[in-house]
């Protein structure tokens, strides 16, 4: 059954086509032979309760430089559409959640991965923290005697915006680094949110690995390896992709918080773990799709098209 979805996504313009996962979902829906839309997420609109956006029609191809064909802007009804794919880069911000908003008139009846509810509802690092058991010790807090206190505990920590992405304003603070009040105040300045402090993990030296889960079942993962002198193992921030498997402990975390990413509606997760503790639940824009195909030999996008069919009882 041919379908009709729209992607809410960043300008086609700026699509990396070697590491973009959006980009495949996007190939694997042509090849189902569904219809595609895009449209930016300040595109947007809601009027007297009903959801629309003024989009195009499109066309992807894997060809440098010529990836996409883009049909004459026209207004569309989201609520006619069958899925919309909710794949905008972070940051996690007002302009996010108000997106959410919007989409919650529409969904379930237009299906929207992820479900915009619980989108809003899981921001990465701070939805990993209903999972205590799995995560390293986390102190969330806008007060610097409690980070003092926390790094008098634990030594080596890691410092991190709790909207950040991409391994920006990531800092490891070393026991004897002067720089900790210095970088409090520049991840507070102007901004009324706390910040995350964890216990630093050296593990991340052999890998930060990223796992995917759809409809919370693992499908496959990427060892990301940060580069020398870095802390930060994210692709954006210079890790590179090695072939991996699942230990013991990742199988049991992802047994653990998959019947929960299932029944919140999440079908395309993105975890990150380091050694044994999970550290992030990425739910907005999950990566990853490509790196794990080259290395496995598999077809993740397939797979996250199946769950969306499936869904639909397609």
């Amino acid at each position: 059954m041919s379908l009709v979805c729209a992607i809410q996504m960043d300008p086609l313009e700026n699509i990396n086509i070697d590491t973009d996962s959006t980009f495949m979902l996007a190939l694997e829906a042509q090849v189902r032979g569904h219809t595609l839309f895009h449209y930016l997420p300040e595109d947007l609109s809601l009027f007297e309760s009903n959801a629309y956006a003024i989009g195009r029609k499109m066309e992807v191809m894997r060809q440098k430089s010529n990836h996409f064909k883009a049909g004459p802007k026209k207004r569309i009804d989201l609520s006619e559409v069958d899925v919309i794919l909710m794949r905008q880069d972070p940051p996690f911000d007002m302009s996010y959640i108000t997106a959410t908003h919007f989409l919650e008139h529409i969904h379930p009846k237009t299906l929207v991965v992820n479900n915009p509810v619980e989108v809003r509802n899981a921001p990465e690092k701070l939805f990993v923290t209903l999972f205590r058991d799995l995560i390293p010790p986390t102190l969330i807090t806008r007060n610097m005697d409690e980070i003092m206190a926390f790094r008098a505990e634990h030594s080596d920590i890691i410092l991190k915006p709790i909207y950040g992405c991409g391994g920006a304003g990531v800092f490891h603070i070393k026991p004897n680094d002067e720089n900790l009040q210095a970088l409090f105040e520049m991840l507070t300045e102007n901004k009324a949110e706390p910040i995350i402090v964890q216990r630093y993990l050296p593990e991340v030296r052999n890998g930060d690995k990223r796992i995917i889960l759809v409809n919370g079942q693992p499908m496959g993962a990427v060892n990301r390896v940060p580069p020398k002198g870095d802390a930060r193992a994210n692709f954006h921030a210079g890790g590179s992709g090695r072939k991996t498997h699942l230990t013991k402990r990742e199988i049991a975390i992802c047994a653990e918080i998959g019947p929960v990413l299932k029944q919140k509606g999440l079908i395309f997760v993105g975890i990150d773990v380091i050694g044994d503790y999970l550290t992030e639940i990425n739910v907005t824009s999950p990566t990853g799709i490509q790196e794990i195909n080259a290395l496995d030999g598999i077809n993740l996008e397939s797979r996250i098209w199946d769950a969306i069919e499936s869904q639909l009882g397609t």
